[in-house]
């Protein structure tokens, strides 16, 4: 099973999260269904970034990182270095 680290960002309250799932495209769904507490006030929310992983421990030791950085501009960075094609 593949994991994914995922980066979403709300347009009403111009913000970001970010996550981890194996699916994170049901992960979406969910959180625009109000199940998680902390993004329940920003929805929609919209999937902007992800990044494929062969295990779990891997993906959460990712999302931990990128949590880590606390900065806007390296999520933005992030997000507009993924490749398009």
């Amino acid at each position: 099973m593949m994991y994914y680290v995922y980066i979403l960002y709300s347009q009403s309250r111009d913000r970001y999260y970010t996550g981890y799932s194996s699916d994170p495209e049901e992960r979406v769904i969910e959180h625009n269904l109000g199940a998680t507490m902390s993004t329940r006030t920003g929805r929609p929310w919209k999937l902007v970034y992800t990044e494929e992983f062969d295990n779990k421990s891997t993906a959460t030791k990712r999302e931990a990182a990128i949590k880590r950085m606390k900065s806007r501009k390296y999520l933005e960075d992030l997000i507009n270095s993924k490749s398009t094609g």
